[in-house]
């Protein structure tokens, strides 16, 4: 997408502040940020025609529900500061690979691989990056299957691959992973509670996987 200099958003090399840059009535941030919110759109629609199919033509629909979400400016800003990158929009787009995010949640925990599997099966979506932490979840107790994809999106002058992160959980993963971020909000917590968590955490996965046997024995 080009701005009103001609210049190409999305390659933009000139070192700017994001701070001067980047906030709700900047121009260019406004049309970046449209090319995110665009993705979210592609991929929604995607996943809206697979519900409607599951639920009219399939015995069983896999997925519960889906959230989306783009990053505020601030938060786009505290993780730049974070990795230590140069606050510019080159980073910005060839760095953070989660300005947009969307999560699908399922129903069982092998409706996860499920849908791993039909995303892989996207023709014209890539597979950039992929973190499989329901097999191996993380120290916390952390579970979720994370995939980065680029995703296609038309405008009137060219089409614009753009990253968009998919996280892929169980309802019990997701409930899990809600609160833990509650608690864990801009604070530090306790030794004892961080072991409680992991403890729930194990708790949460022999749920899921009791659960699954329970369907498998419907």
């Amino acid at each position: 997408m080009i701005n009103e200099n001609g210049t190409d958003l999305m390659q933009e090399t000139s070192i700017i502040k994001v701070e001067e840059k980047i906030d709700k009535k900047a121009n260019d941030f406004e049309r970046i940020m449209l090319i995110y919110k665009s993705a979210i759109k592609v991929l929604k629609t995607k996943f809206d025609i697979l519900n409607e199919e599951f639920d009219n033509f399939c015995e069983y629909n896999p997925i519960d529900h889906i959230t989306e979400r783009i990053k505020s400016p601030d938060s786009i800003i505290e993780k730049m500061n974070r990795k230590e990158l140069e606050l510019t929009y080159q980073n910005l787009v060839e760095q953070i690979n989660d300005i947009a995010g969307m999560r699908i949640v399922c129903s069982f925990k092998d409706d996860i691989f499920k849908i791993v599997d039909i995303i892989e099966n996207f023709q014209d979506i890539e597979i950039i990056e992929r973190k499989d932490y329901v097999t191996n979840p993380k120290p916390s107790g952390y579970s979720s299957y994370h995939m980065v994809v680029k995703v296609p999106v038309n405008f009137t002058d060219k089409t614009i691959y753009v990253k968009v992160e998919l996280q892929i959980r169980t309802v019990a993963m997701d409930f899990w992973a809600s609160l833990e971020h509650k608690l864990k909000y801009k604070k530090e917590i306790s030794k004892k509670a961080s072991k409680e968590l992991v403890n729930a955490a194990k708790t949460i996965a022999k749920l899921d996987d009791k659960m699954m046997q329970i369907k498998f024995n419907v």
